[in-house]
């Protein structure tokens, strides 16, 4: 019994081949391996296997960091491009902004030109005036522009634009003025047809887009189309500035005079710039003086002092009675009616407002 025990006790391990027998196998086994792996590459196919085994575990493995990466990126990324985004949209708008003041810049600079273009040979001096107010009103048609006194501005100052007359000055303040359009009610300009020097007077309607010929006879010689310029005479504009066209003409066999209307040349109702024009008054073109218009007599200047007092008088009194006859000679000339027109009403005081 106490055999049969020692023999059922020992460990089954024991049992197995000897270490030095193992020893030789895998040996063996290894040289084998070997001798394969240099000649048929096994290695390198087995790697290849387990890595396509382990490409799974390893994605599972860095997908968190992977997505936190991607996530952060992405937010960093977007803020990114709405930050250059904003500032490219403000870039755009001062590019906007630089344009818009560039044109502006262009239109003023062209307005200028044409106001320096229209400026006739007899010019003495000239302004430019901004309008700071307009007055649009059936019974006003004004105009405030930004000069004064103290810019040398004074009353019945001729007022143009670029393409034709605009008005003329009734009120100046120490540093803006007044200025009555053409197309004011209480205006009256003597205007001539260019086509047939036909004269007649231009009266504002209340609209700043027509004029009134009402002094024309019915049988008159004008018709739509007709370009009307300033005669010379009342004393503001002289002769050959653009005025109107004429865009209608009625006539009735009842009435002794048409009914003309005329479109005004200048930009009235879109002025933002006006020149102020003084003549020189010697300049055989230039208006004759609005002075000597009010008084009705021609200046007189006085002989020089080579007698007595009593003598010196007496010859200007009697330069003062020829220059007063003159001047009425003048006047009645230039108030005589054209043949074709024959107004029935006096006309208003020309280029007096």
């Amino acid at each position: 019994m106490a055999g049969f025990g020692t023999t059922v006790g020992r460990p089954i391990y024991g049992r197995g081949p000897s270490p030095g027998l193992r020893f030789t196998v895998y040996a063996i086994l290894s040289l084998v391996l070997m001798y394969l792996d240099q000649r048929a590459r096994w290695s390198e196919r087995i790697r290849y296997g387990l890595e396509a085994a382990a490409y799974p575990v390893q994605v599972a493995v860095n997908s968190p960091a992977a997505t936190w990466h991607w996530l952060t990126d992405s937010f960093a990324t977007r803020n990114s491009l709405r930050a250059q985004n904003l500032q490219l949209q403000q870039h755009a708008h001062e590019l906007e902004l630089a344009n818009l003041r560039l044109q502006s810049l262009e239109q003023e600079n062209a307005r200028l030109r044409e106001l320096r273009a229209a400026l006739p040979p007899l010019a003495k001096s000239w302004l430019i005036a901004e309008v700071i107010g307009v007055e649009a009103v059936p019974l006003r048609q004004r105009l405030i522009i930004n000069k004064g006194t103290h810019d040398g501005v004074h009353v019945n100052q001729a007022v143009v634009d670029g393409s034709g007359v605009l008005g003329q000055v009734v009120h100046v303040g120490p540093w803006s003025s007044e200025v009555i359009l053409i197309t004011d009610p209480e205006h009256a300009l003597p205007v001539q047809i260019t086509r047939n020097e036909l004269r007649t007077i231009a009266v504002g309607s209340g609209s700043a887009d027509e004029l009134l010929l009402p002094y024309l006879a019915v049988n008159s010689d004008v018709k739509s189309g007709d370009v009307l310029t300033s005669s010379g005479l009342g004393g503001v504009f002289p002769a050959g500035f653009p005025v109107a066209r004429v865009i209608g003409v009625r006539r009735e066999a009842n009435q002794l005079l048409a009914q003309v209307r005329a479109e005004p040349l200048g930009h009235i109702a879109a002025a933002r710039e006006v020149l102020l024009i003084d003549f020189e008054p010697t300049h055989p073109a230039a208006p004759p003086s609005s002075a000597a218009l009010i008084e009705g007599a021609e200046p007189v200047v006085a002989p020089a002092k080579t007698g007595s007092p009593s003598s010196e008088s007496g010859s200007t009194r009697k330069g003062a009675a020829k220059g007063s006859a003159a001047a009425k000679r003048k006047n009645a000339a230039a108030a005589a009616t054209p043949p074709a027109a024959a107004p029935a009403a006096t006309p208003p005081k020309a280029g007096k407002p």
